[in-house]
C-alpha cells in the first residue's frame, strides 16, 4: 500500500465514523422506530444494515459512474446535494405522516373503563381499549411491513457527501482497486458506526421506564423523524 493510500484509508475511517456520529438521521430513525414497533434486537440489526448498504451503495455506484465517464467532479457533487434535498424532505413527510398517524392512533387507543356488576353482587372495573381489540391482523401487518421500505427508499436516496468528492476520485489517481478499497473502507465504518448507536441505544431504551408513554411512541417517533429531517434541511446537520 502506498503512502498517499495509507492516508486515503485513515482519512476514509475517520470521516465515516465522524460523519455517521453527528448526523442524527444515519440512527435516530431505527431507534425511534424500533422502539415504537416492537421491533426485536434481531429485526432492528438487519433493517439498520440493509439501510446503511443501500446509502453506500447508491454513492458508490454514482461515483464509479462519474469516474468511468470522467464527469467533473463538482457535476457529481450537485447531483448528490439535490439527492440530499430529496431524502431529507422524504425524512420530513414520513416523519409528519407518521407522527399524525400516531396521534390519531392514541386518541382512539384511548383506555377506558366499564363496571362489571355479578349476580352475587361482585363488582370489579375492566380496563380496556376497543380500537386495539377490533383491528384486523392484516392492517397491523400491513404498516410494519412498509415502514422498513419507506426508510429503505429515504436511505437510497441520502447521499454519502464527503465519499465521491474528498474520497473516490482522489483514490482514482491511484487505480480501481483503490477505489475499491477506500469505498469498501467509508462503508465499512459508516454501517458498523450505524449499528453500534443503533443497537446499543435500542438496549439501553428497554431499561427506561415508559409505560405511561407506550400510548403515544407512535406519535413520538413520527415526531423525532419529523424534527431529524427539519433539522438537516434547515440547520445543515
Amino acid at each position: 500500500m502506498s503512502h498517499d493510500l495509507l492516508l486515503l484509508t485513515i482519512t476514509a475511517a475517520s470521516i465515516a465514523f465522524f460523519h455517521t456520529l453527528f448526523g442524527p438521521d444515519h440512527y435516530i430513525p431505527f431507534i425511534v422506530m424500533a422502539k415504537a414497533r416492537n421491533w426485536t434486537i434481531v429485526k432492528t440489526f438487519w433493517i439498520t444494515f440493509v439501510c446503511g448498504l443501500g446509502h453506500i451503495l447508491s454513492s458508490v455506484v454514482l461515483g464509479l459512474l462519474g469516474i468511468a465517464l470522467g464527469i467533473a467532479v463538482h457535476s457529481l457533487v450537485s447531483v448528490e446535494s439535490f439527492r440530499g434535498e430529496i431524502a431529507a424532505w422524504l425524512l420530513i413527510g414520513f416523519g409528519f405522516v407518521y407522527m399524525i398517524w400516531g396521534i390519531r392512533k392514541a386518541i382512539r387507543n384511548k383506555p377506558h373503563t366499564h363496571l362489571h356488576v355479578h349476580q352475587n353482587g361482585e363488582a370489579h372495573i375492566h380496563h380496556h381499549t376497543h380500537h386495539e381489540e377490533h383491528l384486523h391482523v392484516h392492517q397491523k401487518q400491513g404498516v410494519k411491513n412498509l415502514t422498513p421500505w419507506i426508510l429503505f427508499t429515504i436511505f437510497v436516496f441520502g447521499p454519502c457527501e464527503p465519499l465521491i468528492p474528498i474520497l473516490m476520485y482522489p483514490a482514482a489517481t491511484e487505480s480501481f482497486w483503490s477505489v475499491a478499497w477506500i469505498a469498501g473502507i467509508f462503508g465499512s465504518i459508516t454501517i458498523a458506526t450505524m449499528l453500534s448507536i443503533v443497537l446499543i441505544s435500542s438496549f439501553g431504551i428497554q431499561f427506561i421506564p415508559m409505560k405511561k408513554m407506550e400510548r403515544y411512541m407512535h406519535a413520538i417517533a413520527g415526531a423525532t423523524i419529523l424534527l431529524c429531517g427539519l433539522s438537516i434541511q434547515f440547520l445543515g446537520l
